[in-house]
């Protein structure tokens, strides 16, 4: 995925979390907005990183981190699934077809992952 697409990517996804949790601005402030973005960042990387080794348990290894990390910082894991489920809306025309398949799938993956913790 080219950089600048990646980063585009994240920041839909940062304002697209936003206007639909506009509470969170009075939750976490500024630096949640900028955590946000580049949350999204990290999560695009893992994402890229699973499909350079054709590897989804690494995206899934990485999904249960995430929210170990998250869950102590107070943030629910009904916010990560909203994020991973704008990121499914996001991407698609965004990459090769074949990175954003393996990518949406990785994303549902994560989705069923965690709604079942």
């Amino acid at each position: 995925m080219i950089a600048l697409v990646k980063q585009q990517i994240a920041k839909e996804a940062r304002e697209s979390i936003y206007a639909a949790h506009p509470q969170l601005i009075e939750r976490f402030g500024e630096n949640g907005i900028i955590h946000t973005e580049k949350d999204n960042m990290h999560h695009l990387d893992h994402l890229e990183s699973a499909y350079s080794l054709n590897q989804v348990q690494l995206f899934l290894d990485y999904t249960k981190w995430l929210e170990t990390v998250l869950s102590s910082r107070n943030v629910g894991t009904h916010l990560i699934i909203d994020n991973f489920e704008r990121l499914i809306a996001i991407i698609p025309g965004k990459t090769e077809l074949d990175e954003e398949a393996f990518m949406l799938h990785c994303l549902e993956q994560a989705i069923q992952l965690l709604g079942n913790n």
